[in-house]
This record gives C-alpha cells, structure tokens and sequence, in this order.
C-alpha cells in the first residue's frame, strides 16, 4: 500500500490514523507493518465501508482530507478495486534501517558484513559493493546518474544496488545523491585496514 511522504508524516505525528482505498479485496493484514518515509506504519485494523455517504468530515480529516466530499470524490474516481476499505494505522517506530546507520560496527560485525557484501559481489558482472561505498564516500549528495555513467550502468539497476548497501545500514539516501552513513564509514576504515586500499 503506498503510502505518500505528508500522510506518513501525519501518521507519525498521529494526527492521521486512517487510510481508503479501492480494492476488490483486502490487501493488508492486521499487524503488518510498512515502512514509510517517516518510519514504521502499523496496521491496526481492516474495515469495509458499506456506504460513502455516511462518511464523517472528522473520519475524512484523519486519513488527511480535507472533508468528508473531498474523500468521496477521490474514492469514486478511483478504479483499483469495486469495493472501499478503512485501513487504520498507527506509526510503529523509526526505520531500523536509520538506527542500524548510527550503530559504529566491531571487528566481529564488520566481518559478518564482509561476509554478506562479498556475496553480494559474487555476480557475473564482477566485484561492486567497495567501489559503489567508496565513491559514495568521495562524492557526497552527487546525483546517481553520475554514478550510473561513470560505471557504465543502467541506473535502475544501481538504485536497486545501493538499496542493499542501505539496507545493511552502510549508506543514507538523500533527495539528490547519497552519503555514507557513520556504520559504512566505520565499515570502510575496517575494510582498508584489514584488505588494504586499491
């Protein structure tokens, strides 16, 4: 379910607690969570709405619109789905990705890491997780597509690459380019003091 910036933010700050959405049938489950640009969603609860009619300005203000019309007129143009469901949500906590990024690894950590990255680099294409952090390292907030021609590479795919860079905590993402976060820099340091430098 997608879920945009503002309404997450929203969620967080607990001011909306509910989506709609078109959908011929539920597809979320009580409990799951998403992740968000402003952290962790929970579902809370799965709800079908029989009439849109009945819909209040104050349920239509918690799922961030501005009135009750507002949310019936955008639900009647949507055509993802014959029926309309309440998605209650609650935020859930920070994005683990964010608290993984600030945590400085040991020797024994850093290790596991060289360990997952080195199977990362196990494809036809060769070796690319140390140079894609070392030159997020050199070129801070630096838009992708430099980096996609640099390595002479589609840049879906190099998004999709530093997605898993990210998702082991070692970088941070930005509106325009990437940083290294302070556990990729600690990783890299790690790195050149145990595999030497190029």
């Amino acid at each position: 379910m997608l879920i945009k910036n503002a309404i997450a933010s929203g969620i967080r700050a607990g001011t909306v607690r509910a989506q709609y959405r078109c959908w011929d049938a539920p597809r979320v489950t009580v409990g799951a969570t998403q992740l968000t640009a402003a952290g962790l969603v929970r579902v809370t609860g799965v709800s079908l709405v029989d009439d849109l009619d009945r819909l209040t300005d104050p349920e239509a203000r918690a799922a961030g619109m501005a009135d009750a019309p507002t949310l019936r007129a955008a639900l009647r143009k949507s055509t993802r789905g014959a029926r309309v469901y309440r998605i209650d949500l609650e935020w859930a906590g920070e994005d683990p990705r964010a608290v993984l990024r600030e945590q400085i690894p040991d020797d024994e950590q850093c290790a596991s890491l060289y360990q997952r990255l080195s199977r990362l680099d196990r494809r036809p294409s060769g070796e690319w997780t140390r140079e894609v952090l070392e030159w997020i390292r050199d070129h801070p907030h630096v838009v992708s597509t430099r980096l996609a021609e640099e390595r002479a590479t589609d840049r879906a795919a190099l998004k999709t690459d530093i997605r898993k860079l990210k998702a082991l905590g070692l970088t941070i993402s930005h509106d325009v380019g990437y940083e290294l976060s302070p556990r990729g820099i600690a990783y890299l340091a790690w790195l050149d003091s145990r595999h030497g430098t190029d």
